[in-house]
């Protein structure tokens, strides 16, 4: 599917720009088909008690993970990181490899083909050559930088928001599903619950949300608090962050249609000098389509 051309995208609404990323996502999973979830018990923020005795991903089709390509070169790029800031992360030559295998593998896909034109006529210092572009993807989600005070680069924003850290004995980032199902898959995550909705007048928390706020346990520590979109793409989640992130906002209100379910989001996204520091969702509302 081809990508709106750019006179048409000119002037048009940050929520109206990531549901047409979403409206595009032709390659995300679909629930009950592709995978299931169950989310089980809910808790309140602080709570301590494990309100889930089972995984969150009751299963999901290995064979779409490995086949499809942008899925395939994603989850090759999981194992590159150490999860401990502080730790040095040498890139190899590999991994260097890898990285350019994502990104040219997803920049052939409709949402980032999108994104790229939605940048280039609304947002500032976006390149429209396409090769210049997949270079500014590169610095803003691979180029290592330091967290840590005094160490050596020890962390991307690719590895903070797909992949996690742990610093301080808590984890920061981690807002992925397929990092997370494979995780769980490897006993390394012990799910304990989603997050109770803010409002009364919120939708009821189900097996087919799209957006989920969750708290877990990954290698015995705790993520508290921790939102992820469920079944969407690799290429749509970068596009979503990569838009927002250069559209030059910290907090980014959108209204996002995902089937029978509406949610008012806040894309959260910071910077890290010229690099993507943190981006993820925040469900402030959910309704029933």
């Amino acid at each position: 599917m081809e990508s709106a051309p750019l006179g048409e995208v000119s002037g048009m609404s940050l929520s109206k720009a990531v549901q047409t990323l979403y409206d595009l996502d032709i390659n995300r999973l679909e629930p009950g088909e592709d995978y299931g979830i169950n989310v089980q018990g809910g808790k309140m923020v602080g709570w301590d008690e494990d309100k889930a005795r089972q995984p969150l991903f009751a299963f999901v089709n290995q064979h779409e993970l490995s086949s499809r390509p942008t899925y395939k070169y994603f989850v090759a790029l999981l194992n590159n990181y150490s999860s401990r800031t502080g730790e040095n992360e040498a890139v190899t030559r590999q991994e260097t490899v890898e990285n350019w295998s994502f990104i040219n593998a997803i920049m052939e896909t409709a949402p980032m083909q999108f994104c790229h034109k939605y940048l280039v006529s609304n947002a500032k210092d976006v390149p429209k050559d396409l090769e210049s572009f997949k270079k500014m993807l590169y610095k803003l989600w691979f180029e290592m930088y330091s967290r840590s005070r005094g160490s050596e680069a020890d962390s991307s924003g690719f590895e903070h928001v797909f992949v996690g850290e742990i610093k301080n004995g808590k984890i920061s980032g981690f807002h992925n599903w397929v990092q997370y199902y494979l995780e769980e898959q490897k006993g390394n995550i012990d799910y304990r619950g989603f997050i109770l909705p803010r409002n009364k007048g919120d939708a009821a928390i189900n097996n087919d949300d799209r957006v989920l706020t969750i708290q877990f346990l990954w290698h015995e520590v705790e993520k508290s608090v921790g939102s992820t979109l469920i079944g969407v793409s690799p290429e749509f989640e970068v596009a979503l962050y990569t838009l927002c992130f250069c559209m030059g906002k910290e907090h980014n209100s959108v209204e996002l249609k995902t089937g029978n379910d509406i949610f008012d989001l806040t894309i959260n996204c910071y910077r890290y000098g010229d690099h993507i520091g943190t981006s993820y969702p925040e469900a402030r509302a959910h309704f029933e389509a």
